[in-house]
């Protein structure tokens, strides 16, 4: 455990960054417990991907004050008005602490403040142990849509 480690708390401050060439080793190296990763891709491939979707990727690494704990990304379609959560994700050690649900947070108001936003879709895996239960905490919705063996939801604004 690092210095930086000890003083993240569950009222640490959430911030939405950039993930830059002095950033990147840390946030791949962030990952979910062994039993989720069935649930969500690795970091180092959510930004290859977002490499080579760069008309819509959208994703930031999530911070506790100034620790990286989390990534997100975002397909963010303005001419389509869709407005996709593509990935999330809190490393292991971090999870619990409530750090996904303020990340969502941020990352609404982000969205709302695009052109023609109405809602947020996300997609999760079904079984046990999937985020189905987290989102529904959150207001999503399903929408009754499988796309690619996953359940579709939306957050409505």
């Amino acid at each position: 455990m690092t210095e930086k480690d000890e003083v993240i708390h569950k009222d640490s401050e959430i911030s939405l960054r950039e993930v830059t060439r002095e950033t990147f080793w840390q946030v791949i190296k962030l990952g979910v417990a062994e039993e989720q990763k069935k649930f969500v891709a690795p970091n180092a491939v959510s930004i290859a991907e977002a490499h080579f979707y760069p008309e819509e990727a959208w994703f930031r690494a999530i911070y506790a004050d100034e620790t990286p704990v989390g990534f997100l990304m975002l397909s963010d379609t303005p001419k389509k008005a869709e407005y996709f959560l593509w990935r999330l994700m809190v490393d292991a050690k971090y999870q619990g602490m409530g750090f996904g649900r303020y990340a969502i947070d941020l990352l609404i108001k982000h969205v709302k403040a695009r052109p023609n936003a109405s809602k947020l879709l996300t997609s999760c895996v079904p079984g046990e142990g999937s985020p189905f239960n987290f989102y529904k905490k959150l207001g999503f919705e399903p929408t009754g849509e499988i796309e690619d063996g996953e359940d579709v939801m939306e957050l409505n604004f």
